[in-house]
């Protein structure tokens, strides 16, 4: 059986994160809102991944971000969950309501667990990205009220990867998607 623990934040947690992971999530992104999908990804201009690593008394040091492929939101009994939450909190943007969010593949979520397992990784959290500027929120670097509900009681980081410039992306990262317990993020490198 796979548990999950909540992470522990305390005053003055930071986040390290190495280039070589950051340069992942951002290469993954890029690539998304490229149209470059792998065979067996949804050919979707979304991305979602989650992100493992090390609690230190500091903060947590990310080792590993892992890309997810295959966005299980069009499959019962998935589909009928998201189609409900988005009516009642997701605010419109150009992309239909029905089409919008991500649910991580059961499957893929599991092999990606279990990969933290073998190498002894904290689940951290998951990260996701904004591509559409709306008025109210033109850098669309923080959570969403959306983001906030889907992430609430979690007890996981959510990572908000804003695209809108694709040559000056924004990583930042807030504790159970909440605006107001932003973790700050430095870069280390990869030995950490």
């Amino acid at each position: 059986m796979i548990a999950l623990n909540k992470i522990d934040i305390t005053p003055g947690s930071r986040i390290i994160l190495p280039a070589d992971q950051l340069r992942t999530v951002y290469e993954h992104c890029r690539r998304k809102l490229a149209g470059r999908y792998f065979a067996d990804e949804s050919p979707e201009q979304k991305a979602f991944g989650l992100v493992a690593g090390r609690q230190s008394k500091q903060g947590f040091t990310v080792s590993r971000c892992f890309p997810l492929l295959k966005n299980a939101r069009q499959i019962e009994p998935y589909k009928s969950f998201m189609d409900n939450i988005m009516t009642r909190y997701a605010v419109p943007s150009e992309t239909p309501l029905a089409r919008r969010g991500w649910v991580a593949d059961p499957q893929e979520l599991l092999a990606s667990v279990k990969e933290c397992q073998r190498e002894n990784l904290l689940l951290l959290g998951a990260y996701h990205m904004h591509r559409v500027a709306w008025q109210d929120d033109p850098r669309r670097d923080t959570p969403t009220v959306l983001d906030s509900i889907l992430a609430a009681d979690s007890g996981m980081l959510i990572f908000i990867i804003s695209m809108i410039n694709t040559d000056r992306p924004i990583i930042r990262a807030f504790y159970e998607g909440n605006p107001d317990m932003e973790i700050p993020i430095g870069e280390g490198d990869s030995t950490q």
